[in-house]
């Protein structure tokens, strides 16, 4: 099982993205190796957040995809259909509290470390990010889309 990170997801969805294709090519290449691909709910709620943002970078922009949320809620339809949805299990809240305590994080982060929280849950081991960089500090296996 992996875990998509949010911001793959994201990059899946936006054909001006750079990293679409890299994306859309790494998704391929592990169902093709019959991997099953996990989502949480936390994906969608971050997709959604993502996806109906403004575009462009702050100040003007927030960073966002722009779309109207019957598209957006086109992409989450089409990612519970793709892949597998897990839900958020009884054990995610103390499980996240132990490793942003533990590790101090603080901030944004926090959201990084709820993704780990609920691979824990499942025992899910691996991540498929872009953003390699913001879980070196946990104890999961980071997968590259341009390495898939």
């Amino acid at each position: 099982m992996i875990l998509l990170d949010t911001n793959l997801m994201g990059r899946m969805t936006d054909s001006a993205d750079p990293q679409c294709a890299t994306a859309r090519r790494a998704v391929h290449m592990l169902l093709a190796r019959r991997e099953r691909l996990i989502i949480v709910p936390q994906n969608l709620y971050e997709f959604w957040a993502v996806a109906t943002r403004k575009p462009g970078p702050p100040p003007a922009g927030q960073n966002g995809l722009g779309m109207t949320p019957d598209q957006a809620s086109h992409w989450l339809r089409f990612f519970q259909r793709r892949f597998t949805l897990l839900h958020d299990r009884e054990e995610l809240l103390t499980r996240w509290h132990d490793l942003v305590q533990t590790l101090g994080i603080k901030g944004l982060r926090s959201y990084d470390a709820r993704l780990v929280a609920a691979m824990q849950t499942y025992g899910i081991t691996r991540l498929l990010t872009f953003n390699a960089d913001d879980f070196k500090r946990f104890a999961i296996t980071l997968i590259e889309p341009a390495s898939a």
